[in-house]
């Protein structure tokens, strides 16, 4: 069975032979079962017609960052922030990652999978068709594989598309934080194998920052994670220059993510071994500060950036790559189509899945986003509103 989309104003998408974003106001799109077949005008008769009236089309988002496998938020250090305590500070005091690890270890598998459920519900009802979903708040062997499963248990069940990561090294928990070496041990001689021999996850993260993971020892988690062939992503930089943007490059990482407070020496690493960089602003925003990662820096040296969510329950509860895109725009000062571009071909490029998904064209997935706008810029324009009409993910209407 085919589908046309017909009556469309205008195509957003990056365009292989062209190298570059493109925008086609002349063509509809054909689809058939879960692909892009045809691109054109006068492409024939289909068997289901999708009326887009003039509205503009863009490819699904690819949400290449988030931490969904959690059970409840963390409101209260909100407040704690609105009454002048740091995401640091909070930290120290017992805080952050580490406050979510009894809700994990003590939850349910059945309670954890209708929690992420509904959190994928949300996501697709925003536009995002691929997500990166990252384990990490159990930190315990028996609670990451169980996130994991969650994660994969999901996968199955929803239209969105899951590519799993394990985060055991999200932070130390409490029973390791006078021996933080062996827990970095029990990761690499423990969980890591556990984890590949499970096969859900397809790639390994660390916090590697000041107070958490050191580059010593996220050095030696990830090429545990190599070794069992594990693909390597790297919270890098967030707070402070760790040198963790250099060993992303050394370690050939698919991405480094949040990168607010990367060293020259780190854009120079992540442009000479074709690291993505994955900006997060809805985590400077969230957090109250003012310091945003350098756009235009690491644009001027050529590097591929995507932009992503970071979805977690205390430093950025946002789950919109919409609201991503407006403070992309304001914040960063990026371009809307260099925008749309980091959220969907470049977020695809740092999940390595830039050859299925992130760009309407002819063979790729049919995950599409029908708005009820006539121009991209209108998107961030209209920070607070919902400007999506439907979504379709394989081919078929799920909004």
């Amino acid at each position: 069975m085919n589908t046309l989309l017909s009556n469309i104003g205008k195509i957003i998408t990056w365009q292989s032979e062209r190298q570059s974003m493109i925008i086609d106001s002349e063509s509809d799109i054909m689809i058939e079962d879960s692909l892009i077949i045809k691109i054109g005008q006068n492409l024939g008769h289909a068997d289901h017609i999708i009326d887009c009236q003039g509205n503009m089309v863009s490819p699904g988002f690819i949400d290449s960052h988030t931490h969904p496998v959690f059970m409840n938020g963390r409101e209260e250090e909100f407040q704690m922030r609105l009454q002048g305590a740091t995401y640091e500070e909070i930290a120290l005091a017992g805080g952050g990652i580490v406050s979510s690890i009894n809700g994990v270890r003590e939850a349910t598998v059945d309670e954890l999978i209708g929690k992420v459920q509904n959190r994928m519900d949300t996501f697709l009802s925003l536009g995002t068709t691929t997500v990166e979903a990252k384990s990490g708040y159990g930190l315990d062997l028996e609670s990451e594989l169980k996130s994991l499963y969650v994660l994969d248990k999901v996968n199955q069940q929803h239209n969105i598309d899951i590519h799993p990561t394990f985060m055991g090294a999200h932070a130390f928990p409490p029973e390791y934080l006078e021996n933080k070496d062996a827990y970095v041990e029990n990761i690499c001689q423990d969980m890591i194998p556990k984890v590949a021999e499970q096969g859900i996850a397809e790639y390994c993260d660390v916090f590697c920052e000041k107070g958490y993971f050191s580059v010593e020892q996220s050095r030696k988690i990830l090429h545990t994670a190599k070794q069992y062939k594990l693909k390597i992503r790297l919270h890098a930089d967030e707070f402070v220059d760790s040198g963790a943007a250099e060993l992303a490059g050394e370690m050939k990482a698919c991405s480094a993510d949040h990168l607010m407070a990367i060293s020259d020496a780190g854009i120079q690493s992540l442009k000479d071994n074709q690291v993505v960089a994955t900006l997060l602003p809805g985590t400077t925003f969230f957090l109250g500060k003012s310091s945003y990662a350098p756009y235009k820096k690491l644009k001027l040296a050529g590097i591929d950036i995507a932009l992503a969510t970071d979805f977690n329950p205390g430093s950025c509860y946002i789950q919109s790559m919409p609201f991503i895109v407006s403070l992309a725009c304001i914040y960063l000062k990026m371009d809307i189509l260099e925008a749309f571009k980091a959220c969907t071909i470049n977020g695809a490029k740092a999940l390595e899945l830039e050859n299925g998904v992130g760009s309407l064209e002819k063979g790729k997935k049919a995950d599409i986003v029908i708005w009820n706008v006539e121009d991209p810029v209108e998107i961030p324009y209209n920070v607070k509103e919902s400007l999506i009409r439907d979504v379709i993910k394989n081919g078929k209407s799920v909004k």
